[in-house]
């Protein structure tokens, strides 16, 4: 079968290396599964693979982007529990496999292909993937991790942010959230957050401390720049979730950890095995069943626009950016 893709042979700028092909897209082998793409979402772990930044080179070519929505095409043999038609979402699509989402088809394992509620739309599902899964396994992986608790989320109006406050929400979580802007605020408003705080106005541990008292977990984004906020607010036992990387070395209050018997947990999701990934998705279709989650205002981009819609992530954008093959 051939069709349009997106496909980049070296890595480096998006405007240099990104290029648009007719690619044949194969049938699926066993435990395989062809999808037809509607909607591709776009992280920034896709920009910084393509960039170079995660030490990995394309073998041949690569077609990026893990995330994505659209209907089962084809089935491989030994594939159970989907059908021919069946409108799914897809995580990781590109991890350790040259065709990700930025195509017309996707050929992914059939562990990274979920099926899609019926009241959610394509929209959503192209913007679960690896920002909700993320949220679900810092929040501890199910409901009960944060049921009754109290959890701040750093960054509650990206993408990540955006599920963590949600899916903390529908569990049954007092939920705190950072942001550097009004308009963000809104958007972590909209999430469903108890309180939003802007960390370049506010003092934010005294705010916590002052309103919600100590709390139980943090999904942080920027453990460098917030590990002294989140040390000031923990509760005992509590638990540091850290999903993004950054260029500083953070400098670690060991004593006020140590005091509070405090963990700091890293979120990898490459390195997320199949039968937790399971349970994440079951967590976030059930969120989904229950009209709990919700995209991120989106911008839609073509397929001959992919420079654009990577670009715009890059530059970070504000909500959700799509290709729409």
């Amino acid at each position: 079968m051939c069709v349009r893709a997106a496909i980049y042979r070296t890595t480096g700028p998006a405007r240099d290396v990104l290029e648009l092909v007719e690619l044949e897209v194969p049938d699926p082998r066993a435990g395989e599964v062809r999808v037809a793409i509607s909607a591709s979402g776009v992280n920034p772990t896709d920009w910084k693979a393509r960039a170079g930044l995660t030490g990995r080179t394309p073998d041949d070519f690569q077609v990026p982007h893990h995330d994505g929505a659209g209907r089962v095409d084809a089935i491989g043999p030994g594939v159970t529990g989907l059908a021919v038609g069946q409108r799914v979402w897809l995580y990781l699509a590109a991890a350790d496999n040259r065709y990700g989402t930025a195509a017309e088809f996707a050929v992914v394992p059939a562990h990274k292909v979920v099926p899609l509620p019926d009241n959610a739309s394509d929209e959503l599902g192209a913007c679960l993937g690896v920002p909700a899964l993320t949220a679900a396994y810092c929040l501890g992986g199910d409901p009960g991790a944060v049921r009754g608790r109290t959890v701040l989320v750093a960054g509650g109006a990206g993408a990540v942010g955006h599920f963590a406050i949600e899916l903390a929400k529908h569990a049954g979580a007092r939920v705190v959230t950072t942001v550097s802007s009004e308009e963000k605020a809104e958007l972590a408003r909209a999430a469903g957050a108890d309180l939003v705080l802007d960390y370049r106005q506010e003092d934010v541990a005294e705010r916590v401390l002052a309103s919600v008292g100590r709390v139980d977990r943090i999904v942080e984004v920027a453990l460098a720049s917030n590990i002294d906020i989140d040390a000031a607010v923990l509760a005992p036992d509590a638990t540091i979730a850290v999903y993004a990387g950054e260029s500083e070395q953070p400098r670690i209050p060991i004593l006020q950890l140590a005091m509070a018997n405090a963990s700091i947990k890293f979120a990898l999701m490459y390195r997320v095995s199949p039968s937790d990934f399971q349970r994440l998705s079951s967590w976030t279709n059930a969120a989904i069943e229950a009209d709990a989650l919700s995209a991120l205002p989106v911008a839609d981009y073509d397929l001959d626009d992919v420079v654009a819609a990577q670009v715009a992530v890059e530059k970070g954008a504000i909500g959700k950016v799509l290709v729409r093959p």
